[in-house]
């Protein structure tokens, strides 16, 4: 699959062709309770599977020399036509509206996400090639990505920057209660990952209430309600297509 834009160059419009390179295999089988930026939850692991026109190792020459790498992917649950200029953050609960360009919404004039993420490491799979582990993603599985690139810190990380409307909200963070007999239920390599997932809260933020909430994350739908900052799991069960 392809994705096609027009660049306006020397007074000509030329084709450019957006390429899928790979795609990123997650916990998430859906959006609800995808961490809202990179890197809030170190503990959850991707990996990244070349295209077979790009399984060519040579491409990944010296990479392992950086520890992190900015990943640029296509937000394919929230491709739709039309220019909306302004969005609603959640994190302002859902009612104050933000020019687009000063968000990170999915809703954009083009579906471009941008994430940086930890490299854990490069291995060789058997009928996948070279693929890359990855810790801290914030992608949906089969997520496309159209590139990699390196993370560099003396330009990447900007100590004096300032950021906006996004430093003023609040700290979402809930304390979870998981019964010890529910999160035995769980592979005990996914147990931290989803306790740092309910932690960081994955319901809406315009929403406040006591309702129930599904999670699917590994294979598993994961019941919880919420009441006075405290997350309660209610029921874990294996999903069937797993």
């Amino acid at each position: 699959m392809e994705g096609l834009s027009l660049l306006f160059v020397y007074g000509e419009y030329m084709d450019v062709n957006m390429k899928i390179i790979a795609r990123i295999h997650t916990d998430f089988p859906e959006k609800f309770g995808i961490p809202r930026q990179s890197g809030l939850i170190d503990e959850l692991e991707g990996v990244i599977v070349f295209e077979p026109e790009y399984r060519n190792e040579a491409s990944l020459k010296g990479l392992d020399g950086f520890s992190h790498i900015w990943l640029i992917w296509q937000f394919s649950e929230a491709v739709r036509e039309g220019f909306q200029p302004t969005v609603r953050p959640p994190r302002l609960g859902g009612n104050t509206k933000m020019g687009v360009f000063a968000t990170r919404s999915p809703f954009r004039p083009n579906s471009i996400g941008l994430s940086a993420v930890r490299l854990i490491a490069i291995e060789k799979k058997e009928n996948l090639g070279t693929v890359l582990r990855v810790g801290g993603a914030d992608l949906m599985d089969g997520t496309p990505i159209f590139d990699i690139k390196p993370y560099l810190p003396f330009v990447d990380c900007r100590a004096d920057a300032i950021g906006g409307f996004a430093d003023e909200v609040k700290d979402y963070a809930l304390k979870v209660y998981f019964p010890e007999k529910l999160l035995e239920i769980l592979p005990q390599n996914k147990r931290k990952s989803v306790i740092a997932v309910l932690s960081n809260d994955p319901r809406p933020s315009y929403q406040n209430d006591d309702r129930e909430y599904g999670l699917s994350f590994a294979g598993y739908n994961i019941t919880f309600i919420v009441n006075d900052g405290v997350l309660t799991v209610l029921a874990v069960e294996k999903l069937n297509n797993n």
